[in-house]
């Protein structure tokens, strides 16, 4: 499927998406928002490395920051944090530039490495851009953690690829409909930056007491 721009969802939103449907809707349907002392670590990071003026070049490598993709097949748009180029005879021409050379996304994360594919989904979405925009194959990317100070290699496989356009796919069905999920409840809801918008334990609650109302209605109870 090819999407028009003006259909085009947030790039970023994935992550939220895959992490929590809800949390996206509220943020991305709803409009609403909240900080906390993670999401403000987060802007403080992004702040240090999406500063698109800065170039940097080092030895058979330059640095570019803050680029912008996007992808009519996923229907996202957003920003690369990093984008390295290493000079390669298997690489890519770039403009104005010697040579062949290999593009590398570096997403910068707060935090840690995460149990799920919360972040990864992010980097293949940001890779699937890459390649539409360059006319090029990536295999692998990186992520830099701030609290372990480290790189994390991840290799774009096609697993990953389908993995993403079906979650792209899912996120616009959700915000054609309009659709915001009730509200479930998980261990680490009260770290959520939304915790207060959500109220998971009062909404859920809610619902469930509405549809045992509605059973009781219909006959439906016990």
């Amino acid at each position: 499927m090819i999407y028009n721009e003006d259909n085009y969802l947030m790039l970023s939103g994935i992550q939220h998406f895959y992490f929590c449907k809800r949390q996206w809707a509220l943020i991305h349907i709803e409009q609403q928002w909240d900080e906390n002392e993670a999401t403000m670590e987060g802007l403080y990071l992004h702040s240090k490395v999406d500063n698109p003026l800065i170039i940097e070049t080092r030895k058979d490598t330059f640095v570019s920051r803050a680029v912008p993709i996007s992808s009519p097949t996923l229907g996202l748009s957003g920003i690369v944090d990093v984008l390295e180029f290493i000079k390669d005879s298997n690489g890519i021409k770039v403009p104005n530039k010697e040579g062949k050379w290999i593009p590398n996304i570096v997403e910068y994360k707060n935090g840690k490495p995460k149990p799920d594919h919360r972040d990864i989904v992010q980097l293949v979405a940001q890779v699937i851009c890459l390649e539409e925009k360059l006319n090029c194959n990536i295999k692998f990317s990186d992520f830099y953690y701030n609290e372990v100070k480290r790189r994390m290699t991840v290799e774009i496989t096609n697993e990953l690829r389908n993995e993403v356009y079906e979650v792209a796919n899912e996120m616009h069905k959700f915000y054609q409909n309009k659709i915001t999920p009730q509200a479930e409840t998980y261990k680490n809801c009260t770290k959520c930056s939304l915790y207060n918008i959500c109220l998971p334990r009062l909404t859920k609650k809610i619902v469930n007491i509405n549809n045992y109302i509605s059973k009781y209605i219909t006959g439906g109870e016990e």
